[in-house]
C-alpha cells in the first residue's frame, strides 16, 4: 500500500476500502463526481472486475470518462447517469466495496447536491448487495445548504445499523474549521 497523507479524507477512505479489493472484484462509486474514486476502484479491480459509477450530471460523466480514457481504463466501468438511489436498477450482483462522497461536484454547479433522503435509500440498497467482509466508505461534506440535514440523516441511519451484522466506524477532523468532512466506514460481518 502506498503512503497516503491524513490531510485528505479521500486518502483515508481509499486506505480503508482497498483492503477488501483485488483483481476481479465488483465495486460501486455511488457519487462519480470528477472520477477520482472511479479511477481508483478501476485500478484496484483490474481487467476482470467491474465498477458501477453513478452521477446525475453530464459534466461528472464527461470528466470521469476523460480520466478513464487517459489511463486506458474505460473497459469494465459502467458510467450511469442516474441517482445512486436507483442503483438496484443496474446492479444485479453482489459488490465487494463501495465509495460515496456526499455534497456537490467540485468545480461544478454547487446548487446540485446529494440529498439525505436519496442517500439513505442508496446506502440501504448498497448494504443489501455488499458481500461479507465488504467495506463501504462514505465521505460526508456538509458545508452546503442541504448538507447538515444530509449529514444528520446519514449518521442517524448508520448509528442504528445492527451491530451483529455491521462494524461501523466514524472518523472526523477535530482541529479543522469550516465543516470538515466526516468519514464513515461500514464493514459487513
Amino acid at each position: 500500500m502506498e503512503n497516503r497523507s491524513l490531510t485528505k479524507i479521500t486518502n483515508i477512505a481509499w486506505s480503508m476500502v482497498e483492503n477488501c479489493l483485488y483483481e476481479g472484484c465488483v465495486t460501486l462509486d455511488g457519487t462519480m463526481g470528477n472520477g477520482n474514486d472511479t479511477v481508483f476502484l478501476r485500478e484496484k479491480i483490474g481487467n476482470t472486475g467491474k465498477v458501477y459509477s453513478f452521477d446525475i450530471q453530464d459534466l461528472a460523466i464527461e470528466n470521469t470518462r476523460k480520466k478513464l480514457e487517459e489511463k486506458n481504463f474505460i473497459s469494465n466501468v459502467e458510467l450511469i447517469k442516474d441517482g445512486h438511489e436507483n442503483l438496484d436498477k443496474y446492479i444485479k450482483e453482489e459488490i465487494d466495496g463501495a465509495i460515496y462522497n456526499l455534497g456537490f461536484l467540485p468545480k461544478g454547479d454547487k446548487s446540485i447536491t446529494t440529498l439525505g433522503e436519496n442517500t439513505v435509500i442508496a446506502l440501504q440498497k448498497t448494504l443489501n448487495i455488499l458481500k461479507r467482509s465488504g467495506i463501504m466508505v462514505i465521505s460526508i461534506y456538509y458545508g452546503h445548504e442541504k448538507g447538515l440535514e444530509e449529514k444528520d440523516m446519514v449518521l442517524d441511519y448508520v448509528h442504528n445499523l445492527d451491530s451483529k451484522k455491521y462494524h461501523v466506524i466514524k472518523m472526523e477532523f477535530f482541529n479543522q474549521k469550516n465543516n470538515p468532512p466526516i468519514l464513515v466506514a461500514i464493514e459487513r460481518k
